[in-house]
């Protein structure tokens, strides 16, 4: 790997491109997506494999040089902080936790008040214009921000959004002993971002059949990844599993073995 601070790229190499991709990925951070780079080579397997054989190398942009990366190193602490927010196991049932009579019997009043008040100081340091909302179901609180610059609240990939909310909440349950959970949601972001992903998993299921081989979702938060294990529990013909460590870990999506048919 070779830094060029002037240009503020990063080298990397591999057997091909999309190892090199790979290797960019994981050093990075990020998802092979997300990354803006240039092919300087393709690289070459040589004669027979043997003799003149050259690795792949691509350039990748870092977005900035030593203040990106700390404030790279600042993203990195903010995700850690931000996935406990979406700490529920995954594929547990949302309801029941939610019928909890400890939960239900804390002043939810006192809580919306104390979060959207807390709601409203953050949102007015990002956008100006936005009107806030709340209400409760099945002992959560939903805010609903309308109005304002929604793409700045919400974010790249819905990180802004998602900092929000675990700041809200940890404001809220700073003066209770059971927690509270919150959802914090800025022009149906939420609503749209679980059809989006619901969709998705639905086909890359089916693909997972059809190839009869895991199928892996890039790299997603806690609660992206709930989303998708609650879709497919029912499903008789796949299972999900979360793998890979960090903010960001993998879903894959596996067929289940065919039984074969008695002879």
């Amino acid at each position: 790997m070779e830094v060029s601070a002037m240009n503020e790229f990063i080298e990397f190499e591999g057997k091909n491109v999309q190892k090199a991709l790979e290797k960019a990925g994981q050093e990075l951070n990020r998802s092979v997506e997300e990354l803006e780079y240039d092919v300087v080579s393709y690289g070459s397997t040589g004669i027979f494999g043997f003799v003149g054989v050259k690795k792949a190398k691509i350039r990748v942009k870092t977005n900035g040089g030593p203040q990106a990366r700390v404030q790279e190193d600042a993203r990195e602490q903010a995700r850690s902080l931000v996935d406990n927010a979406f700490d529920d196991e995954e594929g547990d049932d949302t309801e029941a936790a939610a019928a909890d009579p400890e939960v239900v019997s804390i002043d939810m009043e006192s809580a919306v008040n104390d979060g959207k008040a807390a709601l409203e100081r953050i949102v007015a340091f990002i956008s100006e214009g936005s009107k806030i909302e709340a209400e409760t179901r099945n002992g959560r609180i939903l805010f609903k921000v309308d109005g304002g610059n929604s793409a700045l609240l919400i974010g790249k990939r819905g990180q802004t959004l998602e900092a929000i909310q675990y700041l809200v909440e940890k404001i809220i349950n700073k003066k209770n002993d059971t927690r509270i959970r919150i959802m914090v949601d800025v022009e149906g972001y939420l609503g749209a971002r679980k059809s989006n992903l619901q969709k998705l998993a639905s086909k890359l299921a089916d693909k997972a059949k059809k190839i009869n081989k895991p199928v892996t979702i890039g790299q997603m938060n806690a609660y992206d990844r709930r989303i998708v294990h609650l879709h497919l529990k029912d499903n008789q013909e796949v299972r999900t599993q979360s793998v890979g460590e960090g903010y960001y870990r993998k879903l894959v999506i596996f067929p289940k073995r065919r039984r074969r048919g008695k002879s």
